[in-house]
């Protein structure tokens, strides 16, 4: 089974929590963004990959705003389930931009990125801060027009501009290079076909329509959007 789960900034007690110890072998977990784990490359870090790549579960994550792309750049770019990755080892893997997976026969459209609130990283020459470039929003683009403008689920760091605006109603600004990003996914939920969309840089578990869904510290099913805690067995 494929769960998707919001932003984890490096808390690894997410991974002691009831939604995730019951993932079973096999199963794949997407992480919207925002993974958190490779920051600083220090010695405990590195156990903690190495720990999260043995688990009997995929651990797949899209970056979001707040991620050490210095780190990710100096890794070795490969395929896996038909779309480019950064894969750290056993079943560890960084779900690259603009990119379709088949996995459990499902096919999954990603994009990451986006530019994070805080002062301290709003510089885009900022390791921890990339958003798309135009180069990748044409490559996406290409990817959906290839698959015949239809995908089973799309995950994202962040929602279409329609979706950003509606949740950030005390606070209807949007960052001007963020804005370019949502303005591509709002282009995207107009002409590519899906079944449902998940994101997370909002921080909230909120399904917005039946296939727009925010999370955050839930965990759910890709193809329900119901919580891991209601699966039998």
């Amino acid at each position: 089974m494929i769960y998707v789960t919001g932003d984890m900034h490096g808390d690894f007690t997410r991974f002691r929590t009831p939604q995730i110890k019951k993932l079973k072998k096999g199963d794949t977990l997407i992480v919207t963004g925002d993974f958190g784990f490779l920051w600083d490359d220090s010695k405990q870090e590195q156990k903690i990959l190495k720990t999260l790549s043995k688990k009997k579960f995929n651990i797949c994550f899209v970056d979001g705003a707040h991620e050490n792309f210095k780190l990710l750049d100096k890794m070795e770019v490969s395929t896996w389930n038909g779309g480019k990755v950064h894969h750290f080892s056993g079943g560890l893997y960084h779900l690259m931009r603009g990119q379709i997976y088949n996995i459990e026969g499902k096919t999954i459209f990603t994009m990451g990125g986006g530019v994070s609130p805080d002062k301290d990283i709003r510089d885009t020459n900022n390791p921890l801060n990339r958003p798309p470039s135009p180069q990748e929003f044409i490559d996406a683009a290409r990817k959906i027009e290839e698959n015949g403008g239809e995908v089973d689920y799309i995950i994202t760091h962040e929602p279409t501009m329609t979706i950003k605006k509606f949740l950030q109603l005390r606070n209807p600004q949007v960052d001007e290079k963020t804005g370019l990003l949502n303005a591509f996914l709002e282009e995207l939920a107009e002409n590519c076909k899906f079944k449902k969309w998940y994101f997370g840089s909002l921080h909230v578990d909120k399904p917005i329509s039946k296939s727009m869904i925010s999370v955050f510290t839930r965990v759910v099913n890709i193809e329900t959007a119901q919580n891991i805690l209601h699966r039998e067995g």
